[in-house]
């Protein structure tokens, strides 16, 4: 079993850079998947970015491409996504989220908001 804390969110002008950090306990995390999910106000949850175990893949929504990289240390048990360039319509409560294989069960953090404003 794995649990994830979420952590980074905040308020940030358009433009601007900001960091998410996603802790996790339990003795799977490194041989897990790992991506982030967010949802904004009246929308359903999206995917955003996903990693494989090893760090050694990605991948991303378009809209984001470019702009986020997601990343993994797992010595650390910790997955980041960091987000830059950010745009109004980035604004969303942010998830992380961990699976053992495409399309298994899985395990959500409690979420972070991340506001832009203009």
């Amino acid at each position: 079993q794995v649990q994830l804390v979420e952590s980074g969110g905040g308020l940030v002008q358009a433009g601007g850079s900001l960091r998410l950090s996603c802790a996790a306990s339990g003795r799977t995390f490194s041989s897990y998947l790992m991506g982030w999910f967010r949802q904004a106000p009246g929308k359903e949850r999206e995917f955003v970015a996903a990693i494989s175990s090893d760090g050694s893949s990605t991948s991303y929504r378009d809209s984001v491409k470019g702009r986020f990289t997601i990343s993994r240390d797992n010595a650390k048990n910790t997955g980041y996504l960091q987000m830059s360039s950010l745009k109004l319509e980035d604004t969303a409560v942010y998830y992380c989220a961990s699976w053992s294989t495409p399309g298994a069960y899985k395990y959500w953090g409690q979420g972070t908001q991340v506001t832009v404003s203009s």
